[in-house]
C-alpha cells in the first residue's frame, strides 16, 4: 500500500466518515450539495475530455469520451439518494481515456423524491434504448454497481441481448444488510458509516421488500449472463456483498472475476492518481477488461 493510500485512509476515517455520520437523513439536498462540491474540487476529468449533455430513455445524461464508439452505460453510486453524472464524469473520463469506449451516465431518479423501483425501471429503460443501437457495456459503483447487476438480472429474466460485460466497483448488492462484513469491518471501514447505510436503504425502499432482486441482485437469477468483473476492498463493510455476489454468479455458470484489494477505501478508483496511485492501477484493470470485451466482440 502506498503512503498516499495510508494518508487518504486516515483522512477519510477521521474527517469524512464522521462527517457523513453527522449529516441528517433529511433533507437529501445537503449531502447532495456536499458531494457535488467535492467532485468539482477533487474528481475532475482529464483536461480535454469530451463531455456532452445527451438524453437516454427520456433521462438527462452525460456522454463522456468520443462519440460513435461502444457505450458504457454507467450507473453512479450514492446510496440511491445522492450522486449524479457530474460527480462521476471525472472517473469515467479517466477510464475511457484507456479504452475504445464512451460512457453514458444517466441522471436516474433518486430517493426520497423517487423511491424504489424508480431507479431500476429507469436504468432498464436506458439499457433498452442503448442496446437497440448496438452492443453495450454495463458498469456502476456502490449503489450504482448493485443497480447495474439488477439490470443484468432483468436482462437475463426477459431474454434480452446481453451486454458485452458488466463491471462494478464496491457494489451494494444486499439491501437486507446480512453480510458479515457489515459489522465485522465496521471498525476499519474508511468511509461508510454502517448506520447511515441502513437509513439510506429505508429511504430508498420506502417500505418495499429489501430482498426484492431488483433492489438486492444478490438474490437474483443470472443464468446466461455475460462476464462480470467486481472490485472491492477487504476492509469495506460491503466486502461480503461483493464476495457473495461473485459466488452466486459462479454458481449459476457466469464467468465472474473478483478482485479484492488490501485496505483501499470504498470506490477508490474515483480518486485521482495524485491522491491515490492505486486508483489508476485499478482503472487500468477495468480498462483492460473493457477493451478485452470490445476486442472479442469485433472478431
Amino acid at each position: 500500500m502506498s503512503l498516499r493510500a495510508r494518508l487518504l485512509n486516515t483522512w477519510l476515517r477521521r474527517i469524512e466518515r464522521p462527517a457523513l455520520a453527522r449529516m441528517p437523513a433529511h433533507p437529501a439536498s445537503k449531502i447532495r450539495d456536499r458531494f457535488e462540491t467535492q467532485a468539482r474540487l477533487f474528481f475532475r476529468p482529464p483536461r480535454g475530455t469530451r463531455i456532452a449533455p445527451v438524453s437516454v430513455a427520456g433521462l438527462p445524461a452525460l456522454e463522456v469520451g468520443p462519440a460513435g464508439v461502444t457505450p458504457i452505460l454507467y450507473l453512479h453510486g450514492g446510496a440511491y439518494v445522492f450522486g449524479s453524472p457530474q460527480t462521476h464524469a471525472g472517473l469515467l473520463g479517466r477510464l475511457v481515456a484507456h479504452c475504445d469506449a464512451r460512457a453514458v451516465l444517466p441522471d436516474y431518479p433518486l430517493a426520497p423524491e423517487h423511491p424504489f423501483p424508480a431507479a431500476p425501471e429507469a436504468a432498464m429503460a436506458a439499457y433498452r434504448e442503448l442496446a437497440a443501437r448496438g452492443p453495450v457495456i454495463l458498469g456502476g459503483d456502490s449503489a450504482g454497481g448493485g443497480l447495474a447487476l439488477a439490470v443484468l438480472a432483468e436482462i437475463c429474466r426477459l431474454g434480452l441481448s446481453q451486454p458485452l460485460m458488466t463491471f462494478t466497483l464496491s457494489p451494494w448488492t444486499d439491501l437486507t444488510l446480512t453480510g458479515a462484513s457489515m459489522s465485522a469491518n465496521a471498525p476499519v471501514e474508511a468511509l461508510l458509516p454502517p448506520e447511515r447505510i441502513a437509513q439510506a436503504r429505508d429511504i430508498y425502499l420506502n417500505g418495499a421488500d429489501p430482498a426484492d432482486p431488483r433492489a438486492s441482485p444478490l438474490f437474483a437469477d443470472f443464468a446466461g449472463a455475460a462476464p462480470v468483473h467486481i472490485w472491492v476492498g477487504d476492509t469495506e463493510i460491503l466486502r461480503d456483498d461483493a464476495r457473495r455476489m461473485a459466488d452466486r454468479l459462479r454458481g449459476q455458470g457466469v464467468a465472474a472475476d473478483l478482485t479484492e484489494e488490501n485496505d483501499l477505501p470504498h470506490v477508490w478508483p474515483i480518486f485521482p492518481a495524485w491522491q491515490l496511485p492505486e486508483a489508476e492501477t485499478t482503472l487500468g484493470q477495468v480498462a483492460h477488461a473493457v477493451q478485452t470485451s470490445l476486442d472479442r466482440a469485433s472478431r
